[in-house]
């Protein structure tokens, strides 16, 4: 495998972990710091705010400069403010670092997206990116429970250390393991920032934002789902995380096969019809404790199918712009995610039981995979040509 695509993969893993570990460490947070829950949840909040800030900021003032230096910068960033965080002595400084820490995850992932694709064989562009979203998937699988556990028993503070230092082994990864790819002479941040003139660009925002949401409906409610509803025991949170992580780790590399074989459009469409169909499953079977186990698995691993085409269809769609548009894609992501979180708390608050929140996902995953088959059916028709008096779909990277 190419040492650039496991050097991304490094980065993936850094952000993942920093991203996640906090939904397991917040009460001790809050607890060490002396504020209520509520007020420590905005550390979740804030970090999504960076990505959507730090996404098109980052990316557009960096588009003259070659991709392996702005990756280290990127991750020196990420180094530097997680362990301002990890340091930090009130809880106002922690929250501007929890800012800071989300600016660079989007740029990372946006740039790392198109870098990957060019690293990857001909014809296994998505799965080049799968493999750096593997890093992700490995966090979820493993280094969220393992921080999660550092952070309850000994210190919240040696698990975000760590989490800054591995930002600084992906640095090293990256200077000693990434080639050198030349700079896109035709990138501008005029023109970078003119993707979002176009409908398209729109249109994929809807795309990745409401789809996804379908995800976060369920998995941010899952801890009251398999205790309230599944009857599973409170000790028994860890290991569904820790089969939704499998699950997510095997979805993410079949989610690359699929763009790589069918099509990103056409992929990205099966893969929200089937996270529609699995939290249908879901909402009917989820009082049978048995099922709750295997469930988790399946659920994460058709979940997280979406990822690499959505981002190969952002790339596919948008050249000259390819890396705003994938960091805009990592905005819209986290968008989705505070989305799914809100809508799925409505049942919750009328009085549903913690089952309910999977039918909010149904009905956002559906969306998706409506919205992205007009994007599939627009973008065939405007890039259709006229070869000796017939027409013929030339769209076959994005169809």
């Amino acid at each position: 495998m190419n040492k650039g695509l496991i050097a991304l993969a490094f980065g993936g893993l850094a952000i993942g972990m920093t991203e996640f570990t906090m939904m397991g460490i917040l009460p001790d947070i809050a607890k060490d710091i002396g504020i209520d829950i509520p007020t420590a949840s905005n550390l979740i909040g804030l970090y999504a705010l960076g990505v959507v800030v730090g996404a098109p900021t980052l990316v557009a003032l960096s588009s003259t400069y070659p991709p392996k230096r702005v990756l280290l910068f990127l991750m020196l960033l990420f180094f530097f403010f997680n362990g301002l965080f990890t340091l930090a002595p009130t809880h106002w400084s922690l929250f501007l670092a929890r800012f800071a820490a989300g600016l660079p995850h989007g740029a990372f992932f946006g740039i790392g997206s198109v870098v990957a694709a060019q690293l990857a064989k001909p014809g296994k562009e998505a799965q080049g990116i799968s493999v750096m979203f593997t890093g992700m998937t490995i966090a979820n699988l493993a280094g969220v429970p393992f921080g999660t556990y550092i952070g309850h028993h000994y210190a919240w503070q040696l698990t975000y250390g760590a989490i800054s230092l591995l930002g600084l082994v992906t640095c090293l990864a990256i200077y000693f393991w990434m080639p050198q790819l030349p700079v896109n002479k035709s990138n501008n941040i005029k023109k970078q920032i003119s993707y979002f003139k176009r409908w398209d660009a729109w249109l994929m925002v809807a795309v990745i934002a409401i789809g996804t949401g379908g995800l976060f409906a369920w998995i941010s409610y899952i801890s009251k789902l398999v205790t309230s509803v599944s009857g599973l025991a409170p000790e028994s949170i860890s290991t569904v995380m820790i089969l939704i992580g499998v699950g997510m780790f095997f979805g993410n590399i079949i989610g690359g096969k699929l763009a790589d074989t069918i099509s990103p459009s056409k992929a990205a469409i099966l893969c929200f019809s089937s996270m529609a169909l699995c939290l249908t499953i879901l909402f009917f079977t989820a009082h049978i404790t048995a099922l709750a186990y295997p469930m988790a698995f399946i659920t994460g691993m058709v979940a997280f199918t979406i990822g690499s085409p959505l981002q190969m269809m952002l790339i596919n769609n948008a050249k000259g712009a390819e890396t705003f548009a994938a960091a805009g894609g990592q905005a819209s992501f986290n968008i989705g995610n505070s989305l799914g979180a809100y809508f799925g708390a409505i049942p919750i608050a009328y009085g549903f039981a913690y089952n309910y929140p999977s039918l909010i996902g149904v009905v956002m995953a559906s969306a998706g995979a409506v919205l992205a088959f007009v994007f599939l059916k627009k973008v065939e028709r405007k890039e259709t040509k006229v070869i000796d008096g017939q027409q013929e779909p030339y769209l076959r990277k994005v169809g």
